[in-house]
């Protein structure tokens, strides 16, 4: 876990014990002692502003990110390191941050108001739980690097999610690019030599509704498409070329992971966005948010291929048009699909000239 995760340490945990109870060994982890945390009045001011916004409110998990990353770049934030500090140290650190928080608590949200012993015994508890697995991550990398070993980097959000280059309000609270992984990580960026950008066969952009939007959600992902923090029913909608061309281009991406691809087998037709209509002009270019809000998706429209393709192991015993809808998409976007999945197991994974 590297120094760029927002880590939440009864989070992480909570994890690891799903799975071990269950009788997976217990994994491997290694914590970055760079790495901040996300505290829980992180989580409590996430909460408290959605309810002050109300209806103008950003939809957000209520997992305080944005609150943690406020403090993080004020340099109020709180590194794993830190949890080893002295205490009469650490209890100043703290009396200096609750005081600007006591005052929103106070006077802007009506709530109850942090103590230094209340922050500092919850510090003492991430302490024990973390101590055992603290490290310097970023040397660790290092030197799996010289002795030639592969690093995955692992990134949760999509390009319309970053700050600078998403559809910004409408964003996280930290770059969601690949080109951030080797910051988050602690390595050198030109050792980071394939990018493997995931894009579902059907997006939001060019969102649909009603019963039609309904039926693609019941059949979309492993339990249908509901957000995994908050059970949210997603926004759905026919793939959006633009918004991915955009979105791979800025990732650098160097290989699509095309996914979701059997969902789309109960359909006759099915609709791609190929371009956008923004007062009266057709662009392939992704706008910024101002210009989004005007852009009507411009179609064309594919024939199905009304087939189960869950089994298939080959792209050439994928039906006819199942193949022209991944090359059209791919001609569209312009970056090569090497990775197809048709259906949720791991090993419904079909490799179409993918070098790993």
């Amino acid at each position: 876990i590297g120094n760029g995760v927002a880590l939440n340490i009864p989070v992480l945990f909570n994890e690891v014990k799903s799975i071990t109870d269950k009788g997976v060994p217990m994994p491997k982890i290694l914590v970055s002692d760079r790495a901040q945390m996300v505290m829980p009045y992180h989580v409590l001011f996430d909460q408290y502003e959605e309810e002050r916004l109300g209806g103008k409110s950003f939809g957000s998990t209520k997992s305080g990110i944005a609150p943690f990353y406020s403090d993080k770049y004020a340099k109020i934030g709180f590194q794993v390191s830190e949890l080893f500090d002295d205490e009469a140290a650490l209890r100043d650190k703290i009396e200096r941050v609750i005081a600007s928080k006591n005052v929103l608590l106070e006077y802007l949200y009506k709530k109850p108001l942090l103590t230094v012993d209340e922050v500092y015994n919850t510090l003492m508890e991430y302490k024990e739980m973390v101590a055992p697995f603290v490290c310097d991550v970023s040397a660790y990398l290092y030197n799996a690097i010289k002795e030639g070993k592969h690093i995955l980097l692992e990134g949760q959000l999509g390009s319309m999610e970053d700050p600078d280059h998403g559809i910004y309000p409408m964003v996280t609270s930290s770059s969601t690019l690949a080109a951030y992984g080797a910051i988050g990580a602690g390595i050198p960026p030109y050792e980071i030599k394939q990018i493997v950008t995931v894009c579902k066969a059907y997006s939001f952009v060019s969102e649909i509704f009603g019963e039609e939007a309904d039926e693609l959600r019941r059949r979309g992902g492993d339990g249908g498409e509901f957000g995994a923090t908050t059970g949210r029913p997603r926004r759905m909608g026919w793939f959006d070329c633009v918004a991915s061309k955009y979105g791979c281009r800025i990732q650098g991406t160097t290989d699509v992971a095309f996914t979701v691809l059997d969902v789309l087998g109960y359909l006759d037709e099915i609709p791609v966005c190929v371009g956008y209509d923004i007062d009266g002009e057709v662009t392939t270019d992704f706008p910024t948010t101002a210009k989004l809000k005007k852009a009507k998706p411009v179609y064309k429209v594919l024939p199905g291929w009304k087939q189960d393709i869950r089994g298939i192991k080959k792209y050439e015993d994928l039906p006819e048009n199942c193949r022209k809808y991944i090359e059209f998409i791919e001609e569209q976007i312009g970056f090569p699909i090497t990775m197809v999945s048709n259906g949720p197991k791991r090993s419904d994974i079909i490799y179409r000239g993918f070098n790993n």
